[in-house]
């Protein structure tokens, strides 16, 4: 099965940092735009970030714009969300997906292939 597998997450004190990472086994993820969502409890699952196959196009949600960074190696088949100045507000599951489309469709949330999520937690 082709599916994402993201690490990273834990528990960080509010204005701490964490970088997540996203990797597919089974999925060469150079061709593909790769989307970062998150689902905080009892909320709907939204769009963070999203990175172009090549890394020429980058868009951010609002609320993290100029906190989080989305960076990617195609080399190391990895896609990375360094997460900076975290706020509890930020607290959710994290998901890296993919539309297996090269670049990114604002607001998009119909993507071929997820991953399980990895959880952030912001907190004292």
């Amino acid at each position: 099965q082709v599916k994402f597998v993201e690490s990273g997450g834990g528990l960080v004190q509010p204005g701490g940092s964490l970088r997540l990472s996203c990797t597919n086994p089974g999925l060469n993820l150079d061709y593909y735009a790769i989307y970062w969502f998150r689902q905080a409890p009892g909320e709907e699952r939204e769009g963070v970030s999203c990175i172009s196959c090549c890394g020429g196009s980058i868009n951010y949600a609002g609320s993290v714009e100029g906190r989080f960074t989305i960076s990617r190696d195609n080399a190391e088949n990895t896609v990375y969300l360094q997460m900076n100045s975290l706020k509890p507000e930020d607290t959710a599951v994290y998901y890296c997906a993919t539309d297996t489309l090269s670049n990114c469709r604002a607001g998009s949330t119909s993507m071929d292939f997820w991953g399980e999520g990895t959880l952030v937690t912001v907190s004292p």
